[in-house]
């Protein structure tokens, strides 16, 4: 969805999105979290493209997701990659199966990281960074 490159007024990586995912991250930075639609099949599904990826149509939508799923998988990170992560670890890195389908790699925040389980149900928060800029991260599910 996006290169990444450090962000020199904050020192942290950051994504350097490309054309097909500005939607996306133009989605983010309004707290809504987008995602393409085939009109042909209604499939949904990222990383963004200009085709379906079931059914290789061109005409798609950007849709505003539930912001609900579930943690399909995750990975604790306990090792600093990089300077900006130095006493921030550790970190949960998870791969979110939305409710519409498509999986989404982000962080998994809120919760201890030996409290998180693969089926958890978790929603979408945002997280402001730097001026104009917002990255999805998702957390446990609220009771509603």
């Amino acid at each position: 969805m996006s290169k990444f490159q450090e962000s020199q007024s904050i020192g942290r990586p950051m994504p350097d999105p490309v054309h097909a995912s500005k939607p996306f991250w133009n989605g983010a930075r309004e707290h809504k979290l987008m995602i393409p639609r085939c009109e042909a099949c209604g499939q949904a599904w990222l990383p963004p493209s200009g085709r379906c990826p079931n059914c290789l149509s061109a005409d798609h939508r950007w849709i505003q997701a539930s912001g609900r799923g579930a943690v399909f998988s995750f990975a604790v990170v306990h090792r600093v990659y990089h300077r900006y992560f130095e006493g921030k670890t550790p970190y949960v890195v998870g791969v979110i199966e939305l409710e519409e389908g498509p999986r989404l790699i982000s962080n998994v925040v809120d919760i201890p990281p030996e409290q998180i389980r693969c089926n958890m149900p978790v929603e979408v928060v945002f997280e402001d960074v730097g001026d104009d800029f917002c990255l999805p991260k998702f957390r446990p599910a609220s009771q509603r």
